[in-house]
């Protein structure tokens, strides 16, 4: 597949040949949705379970008589009605961390990047910024007309300069090529490669299991 390549201001640069095997996947809805759901759940914590009865370390020795106290027969402080007793039907432990097959996610990040070749994808030639501030690299965005949600995904190490001047940027999200992932690829309207990215991204696939 043959893309243009351009530079930051939106202007043709030349062009670059893109892997069909990483780049001309058919996306399927049920995968990616699989991918998705697998990433925001293991980013959730564990939720903290409540000290119930017997994980409460009060006294169980008998504080009262048995008859003629005035009171109830309570032989235990950690029960629920004492105050610093266990907590009764209290919150359990939970873990919503998934495992999910490898070549699964490795079919997924593909199919997110395919999918963003046939509408939003953007090829540029490097990041570099002859001045690194906001107010430049708001100009060169609003030339090249890239939309309103962009991740822009760079080779080992994201262009220093680059990522200070998007830094002040809303909706504009730089990431190096090991960081890719499908949920933030699916949730930005364009996504924009640079010549790098793309390199690591289909020399990431060439190698055996290779996956995010």
């Amino acid at each position: 597949m043959k893309v243009k390549v351009h530079n930051l201001d939106g202007k043709a640069s030349g062009d670059i040949e893109l892997n069909d095997a990483v780049f001309g996947v058919e996306p399927r809805a049920d995968i990616l949705h699989r991918i998705v759901t697998w990433q925001l759940e293991n980013r959730r914590g564990i939720a903290r379970p409540t000290r119930e009865r017997s994980d409460v370390a009060r006294t169980g020795k008998k504080f009262g008589r048995q008859k003629g106290g005035g009171t109830a027969r309570h032989g235990d402080r950690s029960a629920p009605i004492f105050i610093g007793g266990g907590k009764a039907h209290g919150a359990k432990r939970r873990e919503f961390g998934q495992s999910l097959n490898k070549k699964l996610r490795a079919l997924g990040l593909k199919m997110a990047l395919s999918s963003k070749a046939k509408d939003g994808l953007v090829i540029v030639d490097s990041l570099d910024l002859k001045d690194a501030k906001t107010k430049v690299l708001k100009g060169h965005l609003d030339k090249a007309n890239w939309g309103k949600k962009v991740l822009v995904i760079d080779g080992d190490m994201v262009n220093d300069g680059f990522k200070k001047a998007a830094g002040n940027l809303p909706h504009v999200n730089v990431l190096p090529a090991v960081g890719a992932n499908v949920y933030d690829i699916l949730k930005h309207d364009t996504l924009v490669l640079t010549k790098d990215a793309v390199a690591k991204l289909e020399a990431r696939f060439a190698l055996p299991g290779g996956t995010n």
